[in-house]
């Protein structure tokens, strides 16, 4: 068996249309554009890529692209007075703060200072209450895509055993909720679990965020089951070069699972095109709006 992969980049780029089309609908019969604001602290070489992958795609997806980039000795006082004049100001829908901050930062904070209407990273404590609750929540963009991922393979989702290895507030607890909500039975792991590999093996479901390169082998996997790996690490490879890998040893996996994420090119493009996604509801919602389906 050779699973079938599962092209992360062709469901981004839908998803990317998709908003594009609700971005043209609301400026032409409602007579506005959704705005994104990205606050970026400091000079992270890879926050930075990200943050300018991130406007540039809204402005492909008719977005209205804001950024605001700090030192960073930036203070924390100075960070949150910026987020509240982000918080109301009309023209925006959609606020996110770069993570990693400074030390002198206390993350928890920013998140919590955040409008939970404008809040499209879904980290607010409202939204992940909500999540869990089963209320309208705008959802972190990592998992919301490994979820339409896993639709676009599998179609229903319900009665299927899933495993979420890892258990961060970006990934691996609001995976688990989504999961929950689509009636899967859900295991969520992590580094203390008991005899992880066994734990895997009975799933039909797999979802590797433990941030750890290669960590499950393809003899931990279901024969059949579908493998979504959002892990990315970079590897020494020749020549002085590095080579990026996931938290599953591809090949091994591939040989076993009946459907498999890559990576580079399965999760990672879905993140921001969900980003885009959430802007776009959120704009809706701020309005009152029904807004189109995404």
């Amino acid at each position: 068996m050779v699973a079938r992969l599962i092209d992360g980049r062709a469901e981004a780029a839908a998803l990317r249309a998709r908003v594009a089309a609700a971005a043209a609908e609301l400026k032409a019969q409602h007579g506005f554009v959704p705005g994104l604001a990205a606050v970026l602290v400091g000079d992270d070489p890879a926050s930075d890529i990200y943050v300018r992958g991130k406007g540039k795609a809204a402005i492909a997806a008719g977005i209205a692209s804001f950024e605001h980039r700090l030192p960073a000795s930036t203070s924390e006082r100075h960070l949150l007075d910026l987020v509240l004049r982000l918080n109301n100001d009309p023209a925006i829908d959609g606020i996110l703060v770069q993570l990693p901050l400074p030390p002198q930062i206390a993350p928890q904070r920013v998140i919590e200072t955040v409008d939970p209407a404008k809040d499209v990273d879904g980290f607010h404590p409202q939204n992940v209450g909500r999540l869990w609750s089963g209320g309208r929540a705008l959802v972190p963009g990592t998992p919301y895509g490994c979820l339409m991922l896993l639709q676009a393979t599998l179609g229903s989702l319900a009665g299927a055993e899933a495993v979420v290895i890892g258990r961060s507030n970006i990934v691996g607890k609001p995976m688990a909720a989504l999961l929950l909500a689509e009636n899967c039975t859900v295991t969520l792991a992590h580094s203390k679990s008991r005899d992880l590999p066994l734990i895997v093996r009975r799933a039909d479901i797999v979802v590797a965020a433990a941030g750890r390169a290669e960590l499950v082998r393809g003899a931990w996997i279901k024969p059949g089951a579908t493998v979504i790996d959002v892990g990315t690490t970079r590897l020494p490879a020749e020549g002085g070069k590095t080579r990026l890998v996931g938290d599953v040893a591809f090949a091994e996996a591939q040989a076993v699972a009946g459907a498999i994420t890559p990576v580079p090119g399965g999760v990672g493009p879905m993140t921001i095109a969900c980003l885009l996604r959430n802007t776009a509801i959120a704009a809706c919602r701020r309005r009152g709006l029904a807004g189109p389906a995404l």
